[in-house]
């Protein structure tokens, strides 16, 4: 039973592939399931035994799309490190995420095929929210240890993400630009903590 198993894993793999390849390089519309099938080496039964639909192909890409961007944000706040040292942290996850190729291929795929489609952004917005909620915990934990302004956490949070993806998501999925060089990352990264650090951080007492 293993060995089918298995083979049945690769084909979902190979057809899930197939489809991210057709939806980038031709769009969400135009792809079809003929085409998908064709491209993965199965036949079109196997692609419809696999996905009733060319939505539920679409939404297992979503999927892995969130399930690689939450991955990357499991950091819980500690009371005794200094928040720059844990932001730091958080946002190089973050940019970590963003640089991987196989990400903004999924991302591009995404947004592509929401610009026809309302419902369909509106989906991936609300997923985008849930799957940035560690980051928002994290905020809310140091608002109540009182080192944090009491600001909207969701806000500060997704202000403090939006600094890194202007640099590096934006540009990368909208003009093709190149993934940012270590140390452009790196600088990308100290610009957003001194500016959220300086809003919303609370001085600590004088000794």
């Amino acid at each position: 039973m293993t060995a089918p198993q298995r083979l049945t894993d690769r084909k979902r793999e190979a057809i899930v592939a197939a489809a991210i390849s057709e939806f980038r390089d031709n769009g969400f519309e135009v792809t079809s399931m003929d085409k998908i099938a064709a491209t993965a080496g199965v036949s079109k039964r196997t692609v419809y035994n696999h996905f009733p639909s060319k939505e539920e192909l679409f939404t297992e890409i979503l999927h892995q799309l969130w399930a690689s961007s939450v991955a990357q944000l499991d950091v819980s706040y500690s009371r005794e490190h200094p928040l720059r040292d844990q932001l730091r942290v958080l946002l190089q996850a973050k940019m970590k995420m963003m640089s991987d190729a196989n990400f903004l291929d999924l991302a591009r795929v995404a947004i592509a095929a929401t610009i026809h489609s309302p419902e369909r952004a509106q989906d991936i917005v609300n997923r985008l929210s849930e799957r940035e909620e560690g980051f928002t915990l994290w905020v809310r934990a140091a608002q109540e240890d009182g080192r944090l302004k009491p600001v909207d956490p969701c806000f500060a949070a997704h202000q403090v993400q939006s600094l890194l993806k202007a640099f590096a998501f934006w540009p990368q999925i909208t003009l093709g630009q190149p993934t940012l060089d270590a140390p452009t990352q790196a600088n990308v990264i100290e610009s957003a903590m001194d500016l959220f650090l300086a809003g919303y951080e609370i001085a600590a007492a004088p000794r």
